[in-house]
């Protein structure tokens, strides 16, 4: 009885082991691409978006662009430009003729542009996924869980190229079945940059006719 319970120890141990250096793994690798990307002056991505829910019979598929340049952004989606100039948040939605101003958000938890390259380092437990060949590119994944038992998301997949340490893919996973992806399809870095690009022209909205609206 006594050897069994040994070997049960010694079982249980290796596997604590072997989870930790899995998690000490991919919390290295995370940190890699954290420091890969605060190196970059600028970073400029193109991404497709899809959000899914099969019991709800949803499929919804669209694509979009960031620019990001510290903690200033701009990014075009979902028929919208927004725009961070390091200070107040201002949506164009060129259908509506409208613009929203808002004051940064004081979320701490809330996933902006700025964010979604590095918001993985807080809040999460790291474990190794797979390692995929896509389109000849080795795709290292990576599994994060909310430490927070109350969020909304399940889990989340993050996929890192092996090679330049770039993100690839994010696959998220909510409790109510709904599954986010945004696929990186160009990574360009230390671009040339127009001097006014965060910057927002109110009275250039106004004079096109622009509904202004100040939150």
């Amino acid at each position: 009885m006594k050897k069994a319970v040994l070997i049960l120890s010694m079982v249980l141990l290796s596997a604590m082991s072997a989870f930790a250096q899995n998690s000490d793994g991919a919390k290295a690798l995370l940190e890699e691409v954290y420091s890969k990307v605060k190196s970059y002056d600028n970073i400029v991505i193109d991404f497709k978006y899809v959000l899914s829910n099969k019991e709800a019979g949803i499929n919804q598929e669209t694509r979009g662009n960031v620019t990001l340049e510290g903690e200033k952004y701009v990014g075009d989606f979902f028929g919208a430009q927004q725009i961070f100039d390091g200070t107040k948040v201002y949506t164009v939605v060129p259908d509506n003729k409208e613009v929203t101003i808002e004051d940064k958000s004081q979320d701490e938890n809330a996933l902006t542009p700025a964010k979604m390259l590095t918001f993985y380092r807080e809040g999460h437990n790291y474990e190794m996924g797979e390692l995929k060949n896509v389109g000849g590119k080795k795709i290292q994944y990576v599994k994060l869980t909310p430490i927070d038992t109350d969020s909304e998301t399940e889990s989340i997949q993050l996929g890192v190229d092996a090679e330049t340490k770039h993100i690839y893919q994010v696959i998220e996973k909510g409790q109510n079945g709904t599954t986010t992806t945004i696929t990186v399809n160009s990574f360009k870095t230390n671009q040339s940059l127009p001097g006014t690009l965060f910057a927002f022209d109110e009275k250039k909205y106004e004079e096109e006719g622009y509904y202004i609206i100040k939150n």
